[in-house]
């Protein structure tokens, strides 16, 4: 006989309520976070920071729905790129970490102008739950159509960024023609700045700048100059106590000191990312003579430049045979021609028979002939007796 059917019992599961902004789904307070960000440093701006960081935490404040969890703000940053970008770059961080449900911007500007950029952690913060809603546009990122208008509207802001980066590079351009001074003095040995701008002598530091100047004419290297500097416990730009070669080098081959401005001496290859290499002619330059008071004469710079391009020139003749000639005897690449600055070679004169003899020759003499260089060719022995009596010399007068 056929069992009786058993009713069926119907149990209605409750739906889950949903936050304001579509998409985000909750029984519990969201965890809501705003990110604010300005470009410039301008009154102006400031302002709009201001208003931006008070109307997101009263905006989340007054939602009994949600919880402030942080308000992310970045002031006088470029949106181009986020790497400079402390607060972001911790906000993204702290979704990662689960501590955020929901992201407040006011437009897909502040978030970021480059397209890769936004679609990268949009993506990423979808993956991980949390939601970016774009109050300008309207756009939730959790929505289905979300991703679809972020791609054109995020390409539309980076259009917008490059032109205001040209438009900006155009009038950067223009101030140089006119001779507008765009002069960094931060880590710059010597000046200061007035009130109005201008460069102004700092004496002390500029008689640091004279001295470095004198010595390299009168022979010391950026070694030399700098062990000087150290052991009068001389202090850096910066406060230091290392002197390296390099800090030297920038210090005599700076323009600044004789009295002018070079400008433009590198350029943005990159609006995005603001990378700059420095201009070896891509670009115009704009030299700007008599800028400022000066700490040397134009003459003593020149010298300068003169003498670092025959030093540089003698260096180079030095290392063009310093490979095959450095390791094999005690003077190789030690003895130097007394006419024309070149390495002395090491040679042997009738190598094969019981006559033959070890001289020293020049480089340019042996490989271009007399016409080129006549300097004499020494015998080693005399070297090796000369250089003991040098050394004996200045053993005695230690």
């Amino acid at each position: 006989m056929a069992q009786a059917a058993t009713a069926k019992k119907v149990v209605v599961v409750p739906i889950k309520t949903m936050d304001i902004v579509e998409g985000i789904q909750s029984i519990q307070k969201k965890k809501v976070a705003a990110y604010c960000r300005v470009s410039t440093d301008s009154e102006e701006q400031k302002e709009s920071y201001t208003n931006q960081v008070n109307h997101y935490t009263q905006h989340i404040q007054n939602n009994l729905e949600w919880e402030m969890a942080d308000i992310y703000a970045d002031e006088g940053i470029s949106g181009t790129n986020t790497k400079n970008r402390t607060h972001f770059n911790r906000m993204i961080q702290d979704a990662r970490n689960g501590k955020l449900d929901l992201i407040l911007v006011k437009s897909i500007s502040r978030f970021a102008r480059n397209t890769l950029d936004l679609l990268k952690y949009v993506r990423e913060l979808k993956s991980l739950g949390v939601a970016v809603f774009f109050e300008r546009e309207n756009i939730n990122t959790l929505d289905t159509t979300g991703e679809v208008l972020l791609t054109i509207l995020s390409s539309l802001a980076q259009d917008e960024s490059r032109n205001i980066s040209e438009n900006s590079r155009w009038g950067i351009l223009r101030g140089f023609q006119n001779g507008k001074v765009f002069c960094n003095t931060n880590r710059f040995l010597g000046y200061d700045k007035d009130e109005q701008g201008e460069l102004v002598i700092n004496e002390p530091e500029a008689e640091i700048v004279r001295r470095i100047y004198e010595e390299y004419l009168g022979g010391k290297s950026y070694q030399a100059i700098a062990r000087g500097l150290m052991r009068d416990h001389i202090k850096t730009v910066t406060g230091g106590d290392t002197w390296w070669d390099s800090s030297i080098t920038l210090i005599l081959t700076n323009e600044k000191y004789y009295g002018a401005l070079l400008q433009q001496k590198t350029v943005t290859v990159d609006f995005l990312t603001h990378k700059r290499i420095r201009n070896q002619g891509q670009e115009q330059q704009y030299l700007i003579e008599d800028n400022h008071e000066p700490i040397v004469s134009k003459e003593l710079f020149e010298a300068v430049q003169k003498e670092k391009a025959r030093r540089a020139k003698l260096k180079g003749s030095v290392m063009g045979e310093s490979k095959r000639y450095s390791s094999k005897y005690a003077l190789s690449s030690k003895v130097y021609c007394g006419c024309c600055g070149a390495i002395f070679k090491r040679r042997t004169w009738n190598s094969n028979n019981p006559s033959k003899k070890v001289v020293w020759q020049c480089k340019t003499y042996v490989n271009e002939g007399k016409v080129a260089c006549d300097a004499k060719s020494v015998d080693e022995q005399v070297l090796h007796s000369a250089f003991v009596r040098l050394f004996n010399r200045m053993y005695e007068n230690k």
